[in-house]
């Protein structure tokens, strides 16, 4: 569910934010541990957090763009996609996943069926003409959304106060600001420099592994989408360049993973999101650290992933 969610455009913050809290009480009531189901959630939101027409997509595409890495939507999507399928059937297998299905059903609760009125209804066939137009016509994701936000605001189906203020301006002008920096760098030799130090390190054949490893690490403690993609991406020609080898396809998405998988720290907002949405009684300090490992074990898993697996998906 969260992963449908995020990649319908909200992203895995939002998508995270209303499947968490009903995830882990509906777990909490089934036996199923607390971390497992964290870990599903986020890890969900995550898969479909670089579909085209995600918030999160649409900044990994233009910086890929820039960095002259344009028109590979789809391999983002299916290599951040397959990376956390893998991590998250390990998950399952090793934190108890096989024993839930042998335990026995619990009795079902009899509800209620929902019926929508008839704004949900159009809002869902808005939403439905949005994704087919940016899958299908190749509308931009952006303008396009603006456009359907305001066909739903004229047909009265929400009130437009209350969604204005629910944008995360915080988060966009950081964004903003980030690429003002990233730009500044970029005019001032700064991106020369980080790239010339990441040649050092790496080899043509080793360079996906130590972006993935080296984003990764960055993306424990700080915003994936406002500072690690915006950052590094840019990075790409210069990385090549400097190397004398490398695929910029592989590195870009050796950047994209490793900085997505690290996301259910609970030091980064989704996993933070995770930890709050823990019902009253539950062990908040334990998922935290249960997370904070986590999220640090796959530094090395994802530069082991993209090592050997992006060249699959360029």
């Amino acid at each position: 569910m969260a992963g449908a969610i995020s990649a319908l455009g909200p992203g895995a913050l939002a998508a995270t934010a209303l499947v968490a809290p009903l995830a882990l009480a509906a777990g909490a009531s089934a036996g199923v541990p607390p971390f497992l189901m964290a870990l599903m959630v986020a890890n969900g939101g995550n898969a479909g957090n670089l579909s085209p027409f995600s918030a999160v997509g649409v900044i990994v595409h233009a910086n890929m763009a820039k960095a002259g890495v344009p028109g590979h939507e789809w391999a983002v999507f299916l290599a951040n996609f397959a990376a956390h399928v893998l991590v998250t059937a390990g998950a399952w297998l090793f934190f108890g996943g096989p024993a839930l299905v042998r335990r026995p059903r619990l009795a079902e609760a009899v509800v209620a069926p929902v019926v929508l009125t008839g704004r949900q209804g159009f809002t869902l066939l808005v939403l439905a003409l949005w994704v087919g137009g940016v899958v299908g016509l190749g509308f931009n994701p952006g303008l396009s959304a603006f456009a359907a936000a305001a066909v739903l605001i004229l047909a009265r189906c929400g009130e437009d106060g209350p969604a204005v203020a629910s944008v995360p301006w915080g988060v966009l002008l950081m964004v903003s600001g980030v690429s003002v920096l990233v730009g500044v760098l970029e005019k001032t030799g700064g991106l020369d420099l980080v790239s010339g130090l990441l040649a050092r390190l790496a080899t043509p054949g080793t360079v996906n592994g130590a972006m993935a490893f080296v984003t990764g690490l960055i993306s424990t403690y700080s915003s994936t989408s406002g500072v690690v993609y915006p950052a590094f991406l840019p990075m790409v020609p210069g990385l090549v360049a400097q190397l004398g080898g490398g695929d910029p396809l592989q590195i870009a998405l050796s950047i994209n993973v490793g900085a997505a998988l690290v996301d259910v720290s609970p030091l980064s907002t989704i996993g933070a999101l995770c930890v709050a949405g823990l019902p009253p009684g539950g062990d908040g300090r334990r998922l935290f650290r249960q997370m904070l490992l986590w999220g640090f074990a796959m530094v090395p898993v994802s530069a082991l992933l993209c090592q050997l697996g992006a060249r699959w998906f360029s």
